[in-house]
């Protein structure tokens, strides 16, 4: 289910900001880049709409997310870019067909809120990874290569050893929730709350546009909402801020010696080059006294 393969139909959906003009350089490079593997190209028909002068009418946006999902020939979807309220589309996607359709769906940043949703909604493993933007935008070819490792030659690790650095001991096996840390913080209370029991999150937050109060804000607002309470384990990504000012540190300010679980930090998920594809909704096993401190346990993934 969660592989590709040449000639397979690539589906490419906006839940949140819609293309642009700027974003053409990227988009054509990376239409290229896939069609020079072997994928095939299709873009939902709202892609390229600014019907609200702020971006695309979220049904609009739904309904392009649905057709991919009932697209027979499509075999992976991926967002286009990242945005601020794909959370918008919550209410109109059709969880129902979504379930009956399983299929890749990937992305990061705003996307975080879509992905995370389907995946409790329709109990459907999707993967925190590149957009389709960002597989040309970057200076490396790191996550393209990433993304056609994992999907293409089913090698599943979540990243390398020297990746990892310990923060707090401990082991933990539960599936993994999380993405990034201001829409994630949107999504654990009302109507669209996701359970986090028994789960490890993984985090990582925009440095350039989120200051360490508004980190420390939003840890503090899962912390006082019994997040830190039900979950098995803690993995930090990236947070680069021009204040030098690490995520890791924020999160034990917030925390201290205050949870059991186990807590792990690297670089290799978030607003950066260096992106691996981490599946929200597969089972995972950290243990902080192997050499791959984290790694996929999923039969699903096998």
């Amino acid at each position: 289910m969660y592989k590709l393969n040449k000639n397979d139909y690539i589906g490419v959906v906006a839940p949140s900001d819609y293309i642009e003009e700027k974003d053409l350089e990227y988009i054509n490079a990376s239409i290229i880049l896939m069609e020079v593997i072997g994928f095939k190209v299709k873009f939902g028909k709202h892609v390229f709409e600014n019907t609200l002068k702020y971006g695309t009418n979220p049904k609009d946006r739904a309904e392009d997310i649905n057709e991919m999902f009932k697209d027979e020939e499509v075999k992976a979807i991926m967002c286009v870019k990242g945005g601020e309220d794909s959370n918008s589309v919550f209410e109109y996607l059709d969880y129902d067909a979504i379930k009956k359709n399983p299929k890749i769906i990937c992305g990061f940043s705003d996307n975080t809120s879509v992905l995370n949703i389907i995946n409790e909604k329709c109990n459907m493993i999707t993967f925190h990874g590149p957009t389709f933007k960002s597989l040309t935008s970057w200076d490396t070819d790191f996550a393209y290569k990433k993304f056609i490792q994992f999907f293409c030659k089913e090698n599943r690790r979540l990243g390398e050893k020297e990746d990892y650095k310990v923060i707090k001991e401990g082991e933990a096996e539960g599936k993994l929730i999380g993405g990034n840390l201001s829409l994630f913080s949107k999504l654990i209370a009302g109507k669209y709350s996701l359970d986090v029991k028994d789960k490890i999150l993984f985090l990582e937050e925009l440095g350039y546009e989120t200051s360490p109060e508004m980190v420390n804000s939003n840890l503090y607002y899962l912390k006082q909402n019994g997040i830190f309470d039900k979950i098995k384990g803690l993995w930090i990504g990236n947070y680069t801020h021009p204040s030098n000012i690490s995520l890791e540190k924020i999160v034990m300010d917030v925390i201290g010696d205050n949870y059991n679980f186990p807590i792990i930090k690297s670089d290799n998920f978030g607003h950066i080059d260096k992106k691996i594809i981490v599946p929200i909704g597969a089972k995972a096993k950290i243990n902080t006294k192997d050499e791959e401190k984290i790694k996929l346990i999923d039969e699903n993934l096998r």
